[in-house]
């Protein structure tokens, strides 16, 4: 009985390691790492299933949608690690795996936003506040002689790229255009409704007419002349 016991608890703090080793961390340990300064959180779900809860300051990228993973995790900084999470862990593990063999560090939540939960750890989501009808929209193309709305998201990595430059062009050219943020995330049907794609997406309006439309990141440079360009 007592050899029972001794083996028993030699194999505890193996599990321990080998989880440390394939880079899985338990819920508490996910959540102490996620709050330090070098860490990215990256939900893996749909955005449907983001949408109904995620982690404070998740990324989200879609693993079953190869081209939109790839697009967006694209922009991570490689110099901070990544913590990964799906509803269960199965989709995280492979997507851990592609991001690794590009050369990232990644860190997957064992059991996924199901042990979270069970943990009573905090989620945070979409208000309806933040939702904005067509006829809202529109209004927001004809605010000006020359808009720009910015279709985003908080975590949407290229657009949480494009942001300083965003911020740049409000504050040197605020009498050529004004430029107007949409939250993607809250507004899918507008999305939609608008033939947007993906995000980020720029769109410019003259006179309440689309005039140029630009999926992806832009340059300070191609903005500014765009912007020149319309007046």
């Amino acid at each position: 009985m007592k050899k029972v016991i001794f083996l028993l608890l030699s194999f505890s703090p193996m599990f321990s390691c080998t989880n440390h080793a394939q880079g899985l961390l338990s819920a508490d340990e996910f959540e102490k790492k996620i709050s330090e300064k070098n860490a990215v959180v990256l939900d893996v779900r749909t955005a449907q299933e983001f949408n109904t809860g995620h982690i404070k300051n998740a990324f989200q990228a879609d693993w079953n949608n190869r081209t939109q993973f790839n697009d967006r995790t694209q922009y991570l900084d490689k110099n901070k690690t990544v913590y990964v999470y799906c509803l269960s862990g199965g989709r995280s593990a492979s997507a851990a795996d592609a991001l690794r063999q590009n050369g990232y560090t990644v860190i997957n939540l064992e059991g996924g936003l199901s042990s979270w939960k069970k943990g009573g750890k905090p989620m945070e989501g979409l208000t309806e506040e933040n939702k904005i009808s067509n006829e809202q929209y529109i209004a927001l193309t004809t605010a000006a002689a020359l808009v720009m709305i910015d279709f985003g998201a908080s975590w949407c990595p290229p657009c949480k790229k494009m942001e300083p430059i965003i911020e740049d062009i409000k504050k040197e050219m605020p009498d050529k255009v004004s430029v107007k943020f949409v939250d993607g995330g809250a507004n899918t049907t507008l999305m939609t409704n608008w033939n947007v794609e993906a995000l980020p997406t720029f769109i410019m309006y003259k006179s309440g007419k689309e005039v140029w439309r630009k999926q992806g990141i832009v340059s300070k440079e191609d903005l500014t002349e765009v912007i020149n360009r319309f007046q």
